[in-house]
């Protein structure tokens, strides 16, 4: 479960990083891989931590699918 604690920053969660990742792929619709890395790295403080476990929330909720032959994740969810 998703719990946040008193240490945790808000901006340096699963959950933030998500955001980002879902505000990101809802403009674009479709994104490779490493380019979604390495913004997330840029704009959250320890994203690269946070990046499988953000893209793994947003596939669980059925809102981006991995694209393998173009190596590629696409928004799917509600417009």
């Amino acid at each position: 479960m998703l719990r946040p604690t008193k240490h945790s920053h808000p901006d340096r969660t699963v959950v933030a990083a998500s955001l980002v990742l879902l505000k990101r792929l809802r403009k674009r619709r479709l994104d490779r891989f490493g380019d979604l890395r390495t913004f997330l790295k840029k704009v959250v403080a320890g994203g690269e931590f946070l990046f499988m476990p953000a893209l793994n929330l947003l596939f669980l909720l059925g809102l981006v699918e991995y694209r393998p032959k173009t190596d590629s994740v696409e928004y799917v969810g509600p417009e």
